[in-house]
This record gives C-alpha cells, structure tokens and sequence, in this order.
C-alpha cells in the first residue's frame, strides 16, 4: 500500500541550497518511492540556537510504500551521506530531513512522532508546505493554513529559483 507522506528538509552548512537540491533528488531513488512535488526554496533564520547562518528549508512530497520507521531511516541514511553530525540540540548542520506526515497517521514511539510535533509552530515548514499543498490537514491539530498566522513573526522569506533547480 503506498501512502503520501511530507517531508521537511533544511540545511545552513556546505552550500546549503545545493545540499537541499540534491537530498530532493535523492528522495525519488529511495525504494518504493517517489517524489511527488517539491516546494520552491526557503531561507529561514535559526530556531533554538540562533548563533550560526541562516538556513535553506524546502518540503517535499512523496508518495511511499516504505513504513514510516523505514523511511526515517533512508532520510537519516541521507543526512549522513551528506555529512550530518548531531554535536547539539539546534546545532548547524549541512542537512536535515523531517518526517512531518505520514498520510493521516498519528502516533509516538521513541525517535518517531507523527505529525511531526513542532511543524505547526514553523513558518519555514508551513509556507512551502501549504505552496504545494494548500489543502494539507495536520492530524489532530487541523489545516495547516490554520497555524500560518501564529508563526508570521518568523523570518522566512522565498528564494529566487536557481539556474541548476531550473533544469532539474
């Protein structure tokens, strides 16, 4: 059974917006799977730890038929092929790659909550979010467009498309 599931990816080391560029494409070679739409390219300040560089933040859709613990587990795969290191809570990192929904599923176990359980409080989640799914229903909490206003003092801010996304 194949079930749509977002994904939130961010990234402020190492050429952030290529970082977030190739992860895109690589979640269309993940097994069982395949992109479905991308949002366009967002830059975001730190949340938490706000002494390092702005990030790069985009969503993606894609449609699965990996279970949700096996497909955490090809998005940290790619994080750490891209260099991920966890030295902190919020700490810069060259890539990161959110479960955010996983088709109306919601449920907790350790290293796995659905919906993801801050995504209703990020304006760099919400914005290219509801850009390519304007309807989306955030389980257990209601439409995402709902939360937009509480998140508006966040500094988010669209990015230009780039000569490389352009041929993508």
């Amino acid at each position: 059974m194949k079930v749509v599931a977002t994904i939130g990816l961010g990234a402020n080391l190492n050429d952030p917006a290529a970082q977030v560029e190739y992860a895109l494409a690589e979640l269309d070679r993940l097994p069982a799977t395949r992109l479905l739409a991308r949002s366009s390219l967002y830059a975001s300040s730190p949340v938490g730890y706000v002494d390092q560089p702005d990030f790069i933040n985009a969503v993606a859709q894609v449609e699965t038929g990996l279970a949700p613990r096996a497909l955490l587990a090809a998005l940290l795969d790619i994080e750490q092929r891209h260099g991920r290191e966890r030295s902190f809570r919020n700490a810069p990192r060259t890539l990161d790659l959110d479960l955010l929904l996983y088709g109306s599923a919601r449920f907790h176990e350790d290293g796995l909550t659905l919906p993801h359980p801050r995504m209703h409080e990020r304006a760099f989640v919400l914005l290219p979010l509801l850009e390519i799914a304007a309807q989306t229903v955030i389980p257990g909490r209601g439409p995402a467009e709902d939360w937009l206003a509480a998140a508006s003092g966040q500094n988010v801010a669209l990015l230009p498309p780039s000569p490389a996304a352009a041929h993508a």
